[in-house]
């Protein structure tokens, strides 16, 4: 195995067990595997065979890709400018996960003032979460109106037809949404 990969190996492995909170013990019997043998993948000196890497990411429940990829910093900044930003109509809608995170969606939108935005529904069981940051924003769902001040919280099914209004001042969101299960 090519020296680098063998240590973005070790150094994932070791960090995914740490954060798990298992022993080198525990997570080899999880595994499947000899107790020596994880501890030579974690060292960087085995070379495992494919069949041995599949269980190690079973056991660790991650993608054979994330065993093997570069380790990531422990932190990363995003500035702004990297975020992904659209129009839509009047609103400007800001995603504020610059990875994408599996089942969830967070957005941070701006309304300026009596502006409005259709939501856009998503698969049957979503659930979205709407906050209001700023200004007063009214939701539209189900036939029924939502006033939000700032730091109001309404919870709905994302599954149907919705939209946002904002009042006379311009109004900030926040909207979360947790896709269903397939």
């Amino acid at each position: 195995m090519d020296d680098a990969l063998a240590d973005h190996l070790a150094r994932n492995v070791r960090h995914l067990r740490g954060v798990r909170g298992l022993t080198q013990a525990q997570v080899a019997r999880l595994a499947g595997i000899p107790r020596a043998t994880w501890s030579h993948v974690e060292s960087g000196t085995a070379n495992p065979t494919l069949h041995v890497l599949g269980r190690i990411a079973f056991c660790l429940q991650v993608s054979l890709e994330e065993l093997l990829a570069r380790p990531r910093a422990e932190a990363e900044l995003y500035r702004a400018e990297r975020l992904r930003t659209v129009q839509r109509g009047a609103a400007t809608i800001r995603k504020l996960l610059p990875e994408p995170l599996p089942g969830m969606e967070i957005d941070r939108f701006s309304l300026p003032p009596r502006a409005r935005m259709t939501g856009m529904p998503h698969t049957p069981g979503t659930r979205e979460y709407l906050t209001c940051e700023a200004g007063e924003l009214t939701l539209v769902v189900g036939g029924e109106r939502f006033s939000l001040s700032p730091g109001d919280v309404v919870a709905f099914r994302g599954d149907q037809r919705h939209g946002y209004e904002s009042g006379a001042r311009a109004a900030v969101g926040y909207s979360v949404v947790v896709l269903a299960r397939p």
